[in-house]
């Protein structure tokens, strides 16, 4: 079915079917995750974060551990870097921790431990951008807003787009507007994101055909593995050189060097002379 190649009654017919369709396999076959199952807005902003370019299995191993011990809003901001570091890791994008902790600040010197609901406010917010505050609007305050991501982008496309190939997001959004269960976004939005991860089970993704698709590049090998393994070696070692870094990973120095300097960019480790250490 194409968009805008059907008269207007075939069209809502259309819409009728996509919700009824989308329902109907989430209440078979929903996935169950721990931040579903809560409406606190600290702990599904704590998903939200964690699943920014991390796949739910991953996220899965590490989110009850992280609530575990960081269960609000105090305890993360006044947790030490190297703490929340640790049980970060295995998520990768070690950078999203950091603006995790930095956000805790925020939110217990600003808004008194309190999340801010208005979307706008959360975008002032460190490490989020316009979907995730859309996304926490939804899920944590159950607010009609309007996004997408890859798995809703899947949908969309195989429900209403044919073949076609080099869909826009600008394309699908009023889709995603007028389909939308104003009712309940939150449940609605979860059944989108499900049926999205069984389409691109059964068939080829969908997504391909997007106009902001992106191959991955390989993590092997790449700047962010070395960036991970510092942070590894610095949170097993209170302080090393560039040259104790090369040594014990067998990348070459300057590699190592440029890698500290982007860490250090960022706030995730500081220079103490010679040595560095987590910031």
């Amino acid at each position: 079915m194409k968009s805008g190649h059907c008269n207007s009654t075939a069209m809502e017919q259309d819409k009728a079917n996509f919700r009824a369709a989308v329902y109907d396999y989430y209440r078979e076959h929903g996935r169950p995750f721990p931040w579903r199952e809560t409406q606190d807005p600290y702990r599904i902003l704590v998903s939200e974060i964690m699943l920014q370019q991390t796949q739910t299995d991953r996220v899965a191993g590490k989110y009850d551990k992280f609530i575990a011990r960081f269960p609000g809003f105090a305890s993360l901001a006044a947790a030490p870097l190297p703490e929340v570091l640790a049980l970060w890791s295995g998520l990768g994008y070690n950078r999203r921790a950091l603006s995790l902790k930095k956000l805790a600040e925020t939110v217990m010197e600003q808004y008194d431990g309190t999340l801010p609901s208005d979307p706008r406010r959360l975008l002032e917010l460190p490490g989020i951008g316009s979907y995730t505050a859309a996304a926490i609007a939804a899920f944590a305050f159950n607010q009609p807003s309007v996004f997408i991501e890859t798995n809703i982008r899947a949908v969309f496309i195989h429900f209403f787009f044919g073949d076609a190939e080099g869909v826009h997001d600008r394309e699908i959004m009023p889709l995603v507007e007028q389909t939308l269960d104003k009712d309940d976004p939150r449940t609605w939005y979860y059944a989108l994101m499900d049926y999205g991860v069984m389409l691109k089970k059964l068939h080829t993704n969908p997504s391909r055909r997007s106009a902001h698709h992106k191959k991955q590049s390989p993590f092997k090998g790449s700047n962010r593995e070395v960036r991970g393994w510092i942070l590894k070696a610095l949170l097993s070692r209170p302080e090393m050189t560039v040259a104790e870094l090369s040594e014990e990973s067998g990348i070459d120095r300057a590699r190592i060097g440029l890698n500290l300097a982007g860490l250090r960019k960022e706030g995730l480790v500081k220079e103490n002379g010679e040595r560095y250490s987590i910031a």
